[in-house]
């Protein structure tokens, strides 16, 4: 995440820090090392609030399996099932003048369901009794509330089911909006935050649902910009499902003209020596450019993307598998956010 400031912000998920890198005004563009906020768990995708605070989806914590030598001539640090500690997931606000965080969303705070507009839509009025399991990356909307997924866990047997969050402004309870998915990652608003998208790691596709206003999902018989298309039963429609090769979905953002810009790692399957990229697909679905990650040894998990910079042209990309970051020049500027 790019700040007013320059700075950078990025989540080390195997660490359970948050990084604050601030930026090198001698040397413009770089920046110098990082302050370190130890949060605990699995942090992960994070956004200013209108406070000017920090939000951070916090997912509990991974066991890892590393690979490396003789294997590979590098090192890969890849989360697998729930780690031996886990107890939930939760949302975080971190101040990061001071370098203090408290708990917003606890594990067990879900609270019902209750828009009317989403029972049409044949989703039951219900919570998860198991709280959050996963969260995993969130966006803010204008007026002050965000949503966020939940990824789910794992525990080498069995994985969630789970879903998508609204908290309201303010509020510090999530409300289960989107129940029974699978492994939703990635979430974004559409520059008129008429459309949530969420990118689904497992099914390998992103969908969306139209929204009404703040937090209120509209079910349409059918798409407003598709009429052809007909809803799901929990109002979602699919945009693509048209990824490169075998690869998987991560987290996205949006360029000024409504493009998505999604990681995509393991495009060949579980094979560590392809590099992952960035999908870019418009808002009517089309692939229209697949970047692979080309910097030396291969990348094949990035995670997360973010466009900074004075012109918001500067993309930022997290790899995970080797914990660097890496940036290149866009076309297109990013999509201001929100706070």
């Amino acid at each position: 995440m790019y700040l007013p400031d320059g700075s950078l912000i990025c989540a080390d998920v195997k660490a359970g820090t948050l990084l604050h890198f601030p930026p090198d005004s001698a040397n413009p563009g770089k920046f110098l090392a990082p302050k370190s906020i130890a949060l605990g768990g699995s942090p992960n995708g994070c956004a200013v609030g209108p406070d000017s605070a920090i939000y951070v989806c916090n997912s509990g914590g991974f066991s890892w399996s590393t690979l490396g030598p003789p294997r590979l001539p590098y090192t890969l640090n890849i989360p697998t099932i729930q780690a031996a500690n886990y107890n939930g997931g939760l949302i975080q606000r971190v101040d990061l003048a001071s370098g203090t965080f408290e708990t917003w969303c606890a594990t067990s705070s879900v609270v019902a369901q209750t828009d009317p507009n989403v029972r049409a839509c044949a989703i039951p009025c219900l919570t998860d009794p198991r709280g959050l399991r996963g969260p995993d990356d969130l966006v803010f909307d204008s007026d002050g509330g965000f949503w966020f997924t939940d990824w789910g866990k794992s525990n080498g047997i069995t994985r969630d089911m789970s879903g998508v969050y609204y908290v309201p402004k303010g509020s510090q309870q999530p409300i289960l909006k989107i129940p029974g998915r699978m492994s939703p990652n990635g979430i974004a608003l559409s520059p008129d935050q008429t459309r949530l998208y969420v990118a689904e790691s497992i099914p390998r596709w992103i969908v969306y649902w139209e929204l009404s206003g703040p937090g209120e999902i509209k079910c349409n018989l059918r798409d407003p910009k598709n009429p052809a298309s007909l809803r799901t039963l929990d109002g979602s429609y699919l945009l693509t499902a048209e990824i490169p090769g075998c690869g998987q979905l991560d987290s996205m953002c949006l360029d000024e003209e409504g493009n998505l810009y999604v990681a995509t790692y393991l495009p060949n399957g579980l094979d560590p020596t392809i590099n992952g990229g960035i999908t870019v697909v418009s808002p009517t679905g089309k692939v229209l450019e697949f970047m692979e990650f080309d910097v030396g040894a291969p990348e094949p998990l990035p995670s997360n993307i973010c466009f900074g910079g004075l012109d918001r042209r500067t993309a930022f990309m997290t790899l995970a598998g080797t914990g660097r970051i890496v940036s290149c020049q866009m076309k297109i500027p990013g999509l201001k956010h929100a706070f």
